[in-house]
């Protein structure tokens, strides 16, 4: 229960500080304003910007994979790999979303997918972030032997 507890604490802050981040990305870029008309329904941007948000978001699970183990343990599985797919995925996905976001024409509901490109532009620069700071902490327990 205790344990439970402690992870809804945790999780409810850091969904409202990605959502603060998220629409201050699309303030910057200017396109908070909503769309007079919504498109319904799957268009090209919005598939390549959840595309770009997934590839964040599995470079950041995969930073936070290879940190836990950077921190925890020397030798052969310093997680040195790991933070190296998490600063190559969240580069990948900030330049899919910086790159959505500047050839878009507009706000949230035109079908350009817009505020997915601000989620993965967020998402990768986490990821990039962890990998980095993982691959700093293998390489700081790797000098210690």
């Amino acid at each position: 229960m205790k344990r439970t507890l402690i992870i809804v604490l945790v999780a409810l802050p850091s969904i409202a500080l990605f959502a603060g981040l998220v629409h201050l990305v699309l303030v910057a870029a200017n396109l908070s304003e909503p769309a007079a008309t919504t498109v319904m329904g799957v268009t090209p941007g919005r598939v390549w910007a959840t595309i770009a948000a997934i590839i964040g978001l599995l470079g950041v699970v995969v930073g936070g994979m290879a940190l836990r183990r950077a921190v925890r343990s020397t030798g052969p599985g310093d997680g040195r790999k790991g933070a190296i797919v998490a600063v190559v995925a969240g580069l990948i996905a900030v330049l899919n979303g910086a790159l959505n976001l500047a050839v878009a024409t507009g706000g949230p509901g035109t079908g350009n997918g817009v505020v997915g490109a601000a989620g993965a532009l967020v998402l990768g620069l986490i990821a990039a972030g962890v990998g980095v700071l993982a691959l700093a902490r293998s390489r700081r327990a790797g000098k210690k032997e």
